[in-house]
């Protein structure tokens, strides 16, 4: 049996003041074929998954405090118990908005994405300038 135990998965930090720990995929424990897992904690007032897309659908899970979703043209506040589905190829962000951590789960579909790599060598794609804009009203994007 193999076990991802969120209390031993150090994860890393991103500039874009968010630490992820993966427990499915990537370098976690249990390594799926068909999809990838993690817990993110944003910090508050900001925290942020940048502007981005990938190839995999994916599911936002949100567990704990409020962020701005915003997904293609959309911008939304998720709360607590919200889940959000963003289809493949589709540009999205979210960010903290509230005065305390948000905590969220990810899953995707297999494959490596490459905004991570992309944030931490600060090469990822400025909104509105390589890639398409954010909503009108969103967070500016951290990685600007």
């Amino acid at each position: 049996m193999i076990i991802s135990d969120l209390q031993h998965i150090k994860g890393r930090v991103f500039p874009a003041r968010r630490r992820t720990q993966p427990f499915v995929g990537g370098n976690a424990p249990i390594l799926a074929e068909s999809f990838a897992m993690g817990y993110v904690t944003f910090e508050p007032n900001g925290g942020q998954v940048p502007w981005h897309n990938q190839e995999q659908e994916e599911i936002y899970l949100i567990l704990e405090g409020k962020g701005e979703m915003c997904l293609g043209e959309e911008r939304q506040v998720l709360t607590t118990g919200q889940a959000v589905y963003i289809p493949p190829g589709v540009y999205h962000q979210l960010t903290n908005i509230g005065d305390e951590p948000l905590k969220m789960i990810y899953c995707y579909s297999g494959g490596e994405v490459a905004h991570p790599r992309q944030e931490l060598e600060g090469t990822l794609p400025k909104a509105g300038v390589d890639v398409p804009p954010l909503p009108e009203g969103a967070r500016a994007q951290c990685a600007d």
